[in-house]
């Protein structure tokens, strides 16, 4: 029992298809959520050009170059706390939404349920720790945190249907779906490319009304591929 790239990529696109709109605001919103982290590397950019507005002595300076430092701290925690505490959550409920959508018709409020769930703190932490894990392997060692990126990569997709489940548990069920399909699933990614460069060329117009929503919709096509497989495995019941 296998799967192939052309085999999700087609039922991801008639899945996202069926439901166009929808799919394209839940994948926007998910979009906004995963760009947060790259709204730090703008924010000292243009503090140089500040330093006239405060004098030329050395405390002017000093009192610029301590403001400036602050605000930067103060802007990264505030965007730490909400990527931590709504942002994987979001995540969670926007896979809900395409787990869903493979074979009805959510609507864009899906992405919330994740707050509904009544297992809020078990989310967030799941979350934190996968994303914790694999920037500290990445940091370490790229090739190993790649590897671990797609190791997590069922996570938040079994905490969108069992958000209760304990973290160490859906850790390990993500691990084992995907053994032997981290190589495969990372050229699912890069199959995307081509899309990718047509929506930067595009300023990104492309990727809010198609790319984004079809790759959403391929990832749910392999998650419930490997849930079925899980099914038929007996590791989970």
């Amino acid at each position: 029992m296998s799967w192939t790239r052309d085999r999700l990529k087609t039922n991801g696109r008639i899945a996202f298809k069926k439901n166009y709109w929808s799919c394209v605001a839940v994948a926007v919103i998910m979009g906004i959520i995963t760009g947060l982290s790259g709204v730090n590397g703008g924010r000292a950019g243009g503090s140089a050009s500040q330093n006239s507005l405060y004098g030329t002595d050395g405390f002017g300076y000093l009192f610029a170059g301590l403001a400036i430092t602050m605000t930067a701290i103060i802007v990264t925690l505030i965007i730490l706390a909400l990527e931590i505490f709504v942002g994987s959550l979001l995540e969670v409920g926007g896979k809900r939404f395409f787990v869903l959508n493979k074979t009805e018709n959510p609507t864009v409020g899906t992405i919330f349920d994740a707050f509904r769930s009544g297992h809020y703190v078990n989310v967030v932490l799941a979350m934190f720790l996968k994303n914790l894990f694999t920037s500290l392997w990445t940091l370490l060692f790229v090739i190993p945190g790649i590897v671990k990126h797609y190791e997590y990569l069922m996570i938040p997709y079994i905490l969108a249907e069992n958000p209760g489940m304990d973290r160490k548990e859906a850790f390990q069920i993500s691990k084992r779906m995907m053994d032997g399909q981290k190589m495969e699933t990372f050229i699912l990614d890069l199959s995307f490319i081509g899309w990718i460069l047509l929506s930067a060329i595009t300023c990104g117009i492309v990727g809010i009304f198609y790319v984004n929503p079809y790759r959403e919709a391929t990832f749910a096509e392999l998650y419930a591929f490997n849930k079925a497989k899980a099914y038929e495995e007996g590791y989970i019941r």
